[in-house]
């Protein structure tokens, strides 16, 4: 059930002011472990766990540019808002434990949405356990623009970076690929997003998983904390912009290359059936689309039996879909071994 904020008769936020509305937060937000001082003074104080390095990471979400209105019902675009940070917490293995949030809101934006942006945002936090500790807001004449900057703690010999890829490693990725741009392109053909479904994630069916897989994505943090704990893995990063896009980065770090099997990619049910339906590669979106914050990782070709057990033990879905090569460059392979023809390139904001 979503975190409630008090109840207040305002519709504007112009009627609370910016110190009323942090008040609202601050009166929702509980504080977890490690914070000595949260919300409401000049800074928070907070404590790591003896013996652990911190993780820091910070995501903007600007609308138009990685959200619509019309598209993002404000409840779902809270818990994205935060999901996409504790991804990259997830995929160096750490544990997520503070949040900051900042808001520069536009003048017509109602008090109502606000308060389920807000109620999204905690409840993604109470279900990861990261206190949200403060942040700032202002007014923009631009749309709505979310930044928030999350830190969490891991022993440094746990933390798994980009840059601890060898030849001959395989290449794994969790759960599925190409949903969230599935979901991309059903909404772009008309799909009505904005009412979110009343049951799990697990219970949702056809277009609507897709569409939720997009809209309210969940960040692999129990994963990324086994695989860095079974020291097993030589480097990993979260999924965002594409497989082919996001392993790069593994490969550039590592300076190594890969070959990615597009026969072995792992694809939903829902995904293999509505695919067809779009006249879709369903090959290619799930090379490339982003946005389904599943992780990548590498590990030595010896583990590949004990990771499958592993993963199986720890109910993570899990397959092994490449190689690490000491060659540069990715690039993908058809299931008859002939090279994918298509190079795709992650979303580049400024192209």
């Amino acid at each position: 059930m979503p975190i409630s904020l008090e109840e207040q008769p305002f519709k504007k936020l112009s009627a609370i002011g910016e110190f009323g509305f942090i008040s609202r937060i601050a009166s929702a937000s509980r504080q977890g472990a490690g914070v000595i001082t949260g919300i409401g003074d000049d800074a928070a104080v907070t404590v790591p766990s003896p013996g652990m390095q911190l993780l820091t990471s910070t995501d903007m979400l600007l609308e138009d540019v990685h959200f619509r209105h019309a598209w993002h019902d404000p409840y779902r675009l809270g818990r994205k808002s935060l999901a996409v940070n504790i991804s990259d917490i997830a995929a160096m293995g750490g544990i997520p434990r503070w949040a900051t949030l900042s808001l520069a809101i536009p003048a017509d934006l109602s008090l109502d949405f606000l308060d389920n942006f807000t109620r999204g945002f905690l409840s993604m936090a109470a279900e990861h356990g990261v206190s949200l500790i403060g942040g700032d807001t202002c007014a923009s004449r631009n749309g709505l623009a979310v930044s928030v900057t999350i830190i969490g703690e891991q022993f440094p010999d746990l933390i798994l970076r980009r840059s601890g890829a060898f030849p001959d490693d395989e290449i794994w990725v969790t759960g599925t690929l190409g949903d969230a741009a599935l979901g991309l392109k059903l909404m772009e053909n008309g799909f009505d997003s904005t009412q979110p479904p009343e049951s799990s994630l697990t219970k949702i069916e056809g277009r609507e998983y897709l569409v939720s897989r997009l809209l309210d994505p969940t960040p692999r943090r129990s994963a990324g904390l086994a695989l860095a704990e079974s020291g097993l893995v030589t480097a990993m990063i979260d999924i965002s912009d594409g497989l082919l896009a996001d392993f790069g980065h593994i490969a550039e770090q590592s300076g190594v290359g890969g070959v990615i099997r597009l026969a072995d990619l792992p694809l939903s049910s829902q995904f293999r059936s509505l695919a067809p339906s779009l006249s879709i590669d369903s090959s290619i979106l799930a090379l490339s689309g982003g946005e389904d914050y599943e992780l990548c990782y590498t590990a030595p070709k010896a583990n590949h039996e004990i990771i499958v057990a592993f993963m199986k033990k720890c109910g993570i879905e899990a397959a092994s879909v490449g190689i690490v090569t000491n060659l540069p460059g990715v690039k993908g392979v058809n299931g008859d071994g002939s090279p994918c023809d298509v190079q795709i390139q992650g979303f580049n904001h400024f192209i």
